[in-house]
C-alpha cells in the first residue's frame, strides 16, 4: 500500500469519527489516488490536483469544483505530514451555484412511480418488490435515500411500527413512526426477501436480487430509467425530477395539510424539522418549495388571521 493510499485511509477515518459519512469523498479520494499511483505520482500538485478534477471532459464546472475542494480537504490534511504538498487554492475552478428547483411530484406520479417498479424483470420477483417498496417508503416518512439503503433488520421494528434511523447526517439518531398502511407493507416485504434469501447476506432490510445491499449507484440508476418509462424525463434526458426529491414533495405536502386542518403552522414546524432529521428549523425552509396549493393555503391564513385582528 502507498504511503498516499495508507494517508487516504487513515484520513477517512478520522473524518468519520467525527461524525461525517463521506460517501461521494470516500468514492472521489480513492479514484484520485488511483489515478497519482497510475502517474508515479508520490506528492499532490496543483497540477494533478486539476488535472484530476477536470478528467470528465463532459462534466458542468460545478461538478469539476466539488471534485478538487475534496483533493483541497485532503491536501490540506497531507501536507502535515508531507510538507511538499501543494493545496489548491479556493477559486481555482471558480462556479457559481445556483439551486435546482425542487420537483414536486404529484400522488400520481408517485403511484406511477411504484406501479412502474412493481413490474422490473426479476428471476425471483424480489428487485420489483424491493424498489416498490422503496420508493413506498421514500414517499410517506420523507428519508433520504442513503438513510433507507443503510436501514438494518435490527432498525425496522413492525412491532411497534417505528424505524431507528441510525445512518443520518452527522449520525444524529432519530425514530420514525409509521403508519399501519407501511407496517403492513414493510412485514409483507420482509417475508418474500427471507423466502428468497432465507441466509442473509447483509444486514440490511432492503437487498438487491443477489441478496446483498443496494448501492446508490443502482438505485438512482433504476430511479431515472422508471422516470422515462413513466414520461418524467424525455427519453435522452439526463436532467430531470430527482429522487431526493421525493422528500422535498414530502415536506411540502405535510405544510399543505397543516394549513389545510387548520393547524399552527409556525408552530409545527419544529416538529417537520424534527422528523426530517433537521438539526435546525431553518434546514426544513430548504425543503419548502412555494407551489400553487400551498401559497394559497397560505394567503386564506393569512387572511383568516387579518380578519381575526380585526375583530
Amino acid at each position: 500500500m502507498s504511503d498516499l493510499r495508507k494517508a487516504a485511509k487513515e484520513y477517512l477515518k478520522g473524518r468519520r469519527a467525527l461524525g461525517f459519512t463521506l460517501y461521494e469523498p470516500d468514492l472521489l479520494l480513492r479514484q484520485f489516488v488511483k489515478f497519482m499511483e497510475e502517474q508515479g505520482a508520490t506528492v499532490i500538485t496543483q497540477e494533478l490536483a486539476v488535472q484530476w478534477a477536470t478528467l470528465p471532459r463532459n462534466c458542468h464546472q460545478a461538478h469539476w469544483a466539488k471534485r478538487l475542494s475534496v483533493i483541497r480537504q485532503f491536501a490540506a490534511h497531507y501536507s502535515a505530514t508531507d510538507d511538499r504538498t501543494e493545496i489548491p487554492p479556493q477559486g481555482l475552478l471558480p462556479y457559481k451555484y445556483l439551486r435546482k428547483q425542487p420537483y414536486i411530484y404529484t400522488e400520481k406520479q408517485i403511484l406511477a412511480l411504484i406501479d412502474a417498479a412493481k413490474k422490473l424483470p426479476s428471476k425471483t420477483g424480489l428487485r420489483a418488490l424491493t424498489y416498490s417498496t422503496l420508493f413506498g417508503l421514500l414517499a410517506v416518512t420523507g428519508m433520504r435515500i442513503t438513510e433507507t439503503m443503510w436501514l438494518d433488520r435490527e432498525d425496522v421494528d413492525l412491532r411497534e411500527g417505528v424505524l431507528n434511523v441510525r445512518h443520518t447526517k452527522l449520525d444524529k439518531l432519530r425514530l420514525i413512526p409509521i403508519h399501519p398502511s407501511a407496517v403492513k407493507a414493510l412485514r409483507h416485504y420482509a417475508c418474500q426477501r427471507d423466502r428468497v434469501h432465507p441466509e442473509a447476506k447483509t444486514p440490511s432490510f432492503l437487498v438487491a436480487e443477489c441478496g446483498t445491499r443496494l448501492t446508490t449507484w443502482t438505485v438512482r440508476w433504476t430511479f431515472n430509467r422508471l422516470s422515462r418509462q413513466i414520461g418524467l424525463r424525455g427519453p435522452s434526458d439526463h436532467c430531470g425530477p430527482r429522487i431526493h426529491d421525493i422528500r422535498h414533495t414530502f415536506a411540502v405536502r405535510m405544510l399543505q395539510d397543516w394549513y389545510q386542518q387548520n393547524k399552527n403552522v409556525e408552530r409545527r414546524l419544529r416538529h417537520l424539522a424534527t422528523f426530517l432529521g433537521h438539526t435546525h428549523v431553518s434546514d426544513t425552509y430548504w425543503y419548502l418549495t412555494a407551489t400553487p396549493d400551498l401559497l394559497t393555503s397560505a394567503a386564506k391564513r393569512v387572511a383568516s388571521s387579518k380578519r381575526e385582528y380585526v375583530r
